[in-house]
């Protein structure tokens, strides 16, 4: 009886082990999806780069309160590029290393980002970038797509709020001396030579100045003797802020328009009422009544205490598109997923999504005014 009861004890603590190995094993085979958020978090520009981390964190936090997508939980990684494009190659190599990485949002600025998108395509992870907007960007490869507009694109809404609401004929173009700043002043010379000196329309002065400079004076008189009446802003908030306001102490009446990357918050905190007037052509407008649009607005206030800007949402609905594709794949197969991105329709809070033929995303334009201290939509 003892040795009866002793072989059956045996095989309870057998089957006791297997079932605990065999749980082991299912947890262990359990993957964790990681995508990737580049961007400077510290620096000059990091407000942008923390947009991005916010907003993937946001997207991820929901996914994951419903599940995850895979039945996996999505877990976010942050690299720091500082803006650099020798730290953004460094940071491609780091996120090619870690090959539970499927995809990449961000970086921030075109000639940054281009310096990963080699890795990034050579390894078959997916870029989807909120705010590159160079011409050449998605020629790196099928794995790079865009979801922010062209800067010819962009530049040629710009030009038609210049022309159109503002009645310019002699305009100036005040551009920041970096990659992004000279190409787009590039294009916005040769749009407006091309399509507007027929009419009488033309640019009569540009001003470069560097990121972070604090005396516009120069600039500006050059700007008034050349009979300037509506200036372009190639630069970022922290640059059109304070040259608005020291130019308004010379020309109350001076028409400025903006480019998306300066429609933020902080624009209205550091302008205040002398950034009354500009105007925007943005894809994603925060005022907007749209439950979607209403709702991320909401919780990404709620969970950062700042409003979203245009690049921010179009960093959220970058993530959206990943694991959206992702979830209609039911694999991690990476070309099937490119596959997938490729050929989606994504109704987020920038409006819907599509990519054409060279993965630029496709969608509208909102054109926006600062009126009584906030963004306010336009129509002419």
């Amino acid at each position: 009886m003892m040795k009866k009861l002793s072989r059956i004890f045996s095989v309870c603590i057998v089957c006791s082990m297997l079932l605990v190995i065999g749980g082991c094993s299912k947890t262990a085979a359990k993957t964790t999806i990681k995508i990737a958020v580049a961007g400077p978090m510290t620096g000059d520009n990091s407000e942008y780069g923390i947009g991005f981390k916010n907003a993937v964190e946001l997207m991820i936090k929901q996914w994951n309160a419903k599940g995850g997508v895979l039945k996996n939980q999505i877990e976010l990684v942050v690299y720091d590029d500082k803006n650099s494009p020798e730290e953004g190659a460094n940071v491609g190599q780091k996120i090619a290393s870690d090959k539970s990485i499927i995809g990449v949002i961000g970086h921030f600025s075109s000639g940054v980002t281009m310096t990963a998108t080699p890795t990034y395509q050579d390894n078959k992870i997916i870029l989807i970038a909120p705010s590159a907007s160079h011409p050449d960007f998605t020629k790196q490869g099928n794995f790079i797509f865009r979801n922010n507009a062209v800067i010819s694109t962009e530049a040629k809404e710009v030009i038609d709020l210049a022309v159109n609401y503002h009645k310019a004929k002699k305009i100036g173009i005040l551009a920041i001396k970096t990659d992004w700043g000279t190409s787009t002043k590039n294009v916005i010379v040769q749009i407006i030579k091309d399509q507007y000196a027929a009419k009488g329309i033309e640019v009569v002065d540009v001003e470069e100045v560097v990121e972070g400079s604090d005396d516009y004076t120069p600039n500006i008189t050059k700007m008034k003797q050349a009979g300037v009446d509506t200036i372009i802003g190639a630069c970022m908030y922290a640059t059109l802020a304070p040259f608005t306001k020291q130019y308004k102490l010379v020309d109350p009446s001076i028409n400025i328009v903006g480019f998306s990357n300066a429609y933020t918050q902080n624009l209205l905190n550091l302008g205040g009422k002398s950034v009354e007037g500009l105007t925007f052509p943005v894809i994603f407008f925060s005022q907007s009544t749209e439950a979607n649009v209403a709702s991320f607005v909401t919780e990404y206030k709620a969970a950062y205490n700042s409003v979203p800007s245009s690049l921010t949402a179009q960093a959220y609905d970058s993530v959206g598109i990943l694991l959206t594709a992702i979830k209609q794949v039911g694999s991690l197969d990476r070309d099937k997923i490119r596959d997938a991105v490729a050929g989606i329709t994504y109704a987020g809070v920038t409006g819907s999504t599509t990519f054409n033929a060279t993965r630029d995303a496709v969608k509208p334009f909102n054109k926006v005014i600062i009126k009584d201290g906030q963004f306010t939509k336009l129509a002419y």
